[in-house]
């Protein structure tokens, strides 16, 4: 697989990532096993998805201990990405970046992932309660320690940026430039796709002036663009689309000419080439720079979606995405 590199430190990572969120967190309990989520990791390592991203509250903390089985054995094969800063309750998620905390948290972590050093650490959400710069320097001195790489920060939340008022992430590249005067930030993780591409307008050209990699979150938009989700068939209640305003059923019914958009292009490059493969090439050929990172606890689906590192969307294909509908549906 083609390698692309983060942050100015040049951390080689393969062109599709492994989002391992789905194997212990937010999508459909009931279908989450252990060993068919160990399956999947081991062949996106095979193909040559070396990233694989976590957090410690995915779990929380059982999504680390499921890697960790994995890179006791192949840890020289992975880049491990993990973050920190939120603490899961009971029906609430708050932050936490006080800096005690953190060098608690990566211990934790390094043990449940059984390595001795994190290639990314992210900052998963700054804590209004603390300067994110402390935050930041807490994490800057586990990089001195040689227990961390390099550090990311994870983009604010959608919805607060959206009810403010404001572009969607002011807020992110506010918290970047104060952090950046702290320690070198190496990657910024937000979502990007097709149906969402609003990274574009400002979050993606401040991070490739600055040479730092950029983690395309949800580049399948949550599993709708691959194609494979019928409206109206619903979700379970510990899924997070059954909440999303974009997955009810009039919404992804409103949304089909996107995957029809998709599936066309799709066509062109041949039978096995899939909508999904088409919305992740996308996504790479935003910039040199940009690494989709695509959830799934399945292994076919770890393959189709590695496999789309070899898809080379032409100009009529990106016209062709350009000129699709907007969503409909949002959280505004």
């Amino acid at each position: 697989m083609e390698r692309r590199t983060i942050g100015a430190a040049a951390l080689a990572v393969g062109a599709v990532g492994l989002g391992c969120m789905p194997m212990s967190w937010a999508y459909s309990g009931s279908r989450q096993r252990g060993d068919e989520s160990l399956r999947a990791v081991h062949r996106a390592l095979d193909l040559g998805s070396t990233l694989l991203d976590t957090a410690d509250m995915y779990g929380p903390f059982t999504n680390e201990l499921l890697l960790g089985r994995v890179l006791k054995e192949r840890r020289q094969d992975a880049f491990v990405s993990t973050k920190v800063g939120l603490l899961v309750g009971d029906q609430h998620i708050v932050a936490n970046g006080r800096p005690g905390y953190v060098k608690r948290a990566c211990d934790a972590s390094l043990r449940r992932l059984q390595t001795d050093v994190i290639d990314l650490y992210q900052l998963h959400r700054a804590d209004p309660e603390v300067p994110v710069e402390e935050t930041w320097g807490a994490m800057a001195e586990l990089v001195r320690a040689g227990k961390v790489r390099a550090l990311g920060l994870c983009a604010m939340g959608a919805r607060g940026g959206r009810r403010s008022g404001a572009r969607l992430h002011d807020g992110t590249i506010r918290q970047l430039q104060r952090v950046q005067q702290v320690f070198p930030v190496s990657a910024v993780q937000a979502e990007l796709s097709v149906w969402s591409p609003e990274a574009r307008e400002s979050l993606l050209p401040w991070c490739e002036a600055r040479d730092i990699g950029f983690l395309a979150a949800m580049p399948l938009g949550n599993g709708y663009l691959t194609g494979t989700l019928t409206p109206g068939e619903g979700f379970e209640p510990d899924d997070v689309r059954a909440r999303h305003p974009r997955f009810t059923a009039e919404m992804m019914a409103a949304n089909q000419p996107i995957v029809a958009g998709l599936r066309r292009i799709a066509r062109r490059h041949g039978e096995d080439v899939t909508p999904a493969q088409v919305a992740l090439a996308w996504v790479l050929a935003q910039g040199r720079h940009v690494v989709p990172v695509p959830g799934t606890k399945q292994e076919r689906w770890a393959t189709e979606n590695a496999r789309a590192a070899t898809l080379r969307l032409t100009e009529q294909d990106l016209a062709e995405v350009a000129g699709l509908p907007g969503a409909q549906g949002s959280w505004e």
